[in-house]
């Protein structure tokens, strides 16, 4: 039988899953949770760019609740879990896995021990209770920072520090959310300075869980998750697909995170944000680097990704079937067997 899927939310990553939920054979389409009102009412096929799917779309998350349906693909937008409303977020998907319907999240959750016993206690009494599993996932946390990582060390003799560098290109991203309200692009430099303050405390939980999971699952005890960041500046007025930016814009940001063992890093986990690589020279170009640094030496680069955001949601997509075959309670990638694109090759 197929699984039974339901997409909360529909944003540029949730538009993605929506898609490719509707399209594989494997899955079934139970339900969609939106919260633009234009899309209440409307088919998903239609809000997914796809074929008439016979779901209509509801802004009513209690009928999502009480839905029969295997598996949520929770993906709200950032702005709406940063800051004062992670516990709300918490909440929701603990309310989620209590209902009977396993989770995979693409708002952090890759490792909730990294949150304290309290998050923990809460996540597994919601499974206990629905029998069910939650899984944190994305592009970055969720395989660039955690998974490639752990993965290469399987080739080490010793591992002295690993590096880890996202730099993406937010020039075609279309969720002013995202690029405006959230990263804090085309704001002058002391309006981001003010805005930009949840936004660091939801950087620094986010990546500070993928440092904790690598560090753990290394046998490596940190004192301390450390973050700066820094922001640039437009040189001249351009446009992006968000809207406007301003000479003496922010254009560009860097935010460093790094799990500190007596004073040392163990490993770096570096992230740049630009409006438009072409107009910012400042920090590496678009791609993900990793070095470890040890016996021997090793480096991986991946060049830009194109659809950065579909990738996002395959890999959220493609552990569907892992997830509900798991026993209940939390599961992070250390738990699971390694997701693929499985059924999704196309030789012609």
């Amino acid at each position: 039988m197929p699984i039974r899927v339901v997409q909360w939310a529909t944003g540029a990553v949730g538009r993605y899953a929506l898609r490719s939920v509707i399209e594989r054979p494997s899955l079934e389409l139970a339900g969609v949770l939106v919260h633009d009102p234009d899309k209440i009412g409307k088919d998903a096929g239609e809000v997914a760019g796809s074929t008439p799917t016979g779901v209509v779309c509801t802004g009513d998350s209690g009928r999502i609740m009480a839905m029969d349906a295997d598996c949520v693909l929770h993906m709200p937008l950032p702005a709406s879990y940063f800051g004062p409303d992670r516990a709300a977020d918490l909440k929701t998907i603990c309310a989620l896995l209590a209902s009977g319907k396993n989770v995979i999240t693409t708002t952090g959750f890759v490792y909730p021990k990294s949150y304290g016993p309290s998050v923990v206690a809460s996540i597994e009494a919601a499974c206990d209770q629905g029998g069910t599993t939650l899984h944190g996932t994305g592009i970055n946390p969720g395989f660039v920072s955690d998974f490639l990582p752990l993965a290469l060390t399987g080739l080490s003799d010793r591992v002295d520090h690993i590096y880890v560098r996202e730099s993406s290109d937010l020039r075609g991203h279309p969720s002013r959310q995202v690029v405006v309200d959230l990263i804090g692009f085309t704001r002058s430099a002391r309006d981001y300075a003010t805005m930009i303050r949840p936004f660091r405390a939801f950087q620094r939980m986010l990546f500070a869980e993928s440092v904790h999971l690598v560090a753990d699952a290394l046998d490596v005890r940190l004192d301390e998750v450390a973050e700066t960041d820094e922001f640039e500046v437009a040189a001249r007025a351009f446009e992006i697909a968000a809207g406007p930016v301003r000479e003496g814009a922010v254009c560009a940001s860097r935010w460093v995170f790094s799990g500190l063992v007596r004073g040392r890093p163990f490993m770096t986990v570096e992230v740049v944000y630009k409006a438009d690589a072409a107009q910012t020279g400042r920090w590496p170009e678009p791609g993900f680097a990793l070095h470890i640094e040890g016996v021997p030496q090793m480096s991986v680069a991946v060049e830009e990704v194109s659809h950065g955001l579909a990738a996002a949601a395959a890999h959220a997509v493609n552990t569907i079937p892992a997830v509900c075959a798991a026993p209940p309670g939390i599961r992070t990638l250390l738990d699971l067997p390694l997701p693929t694109g499985r059924g999704q090759i196309r030789l012609a």
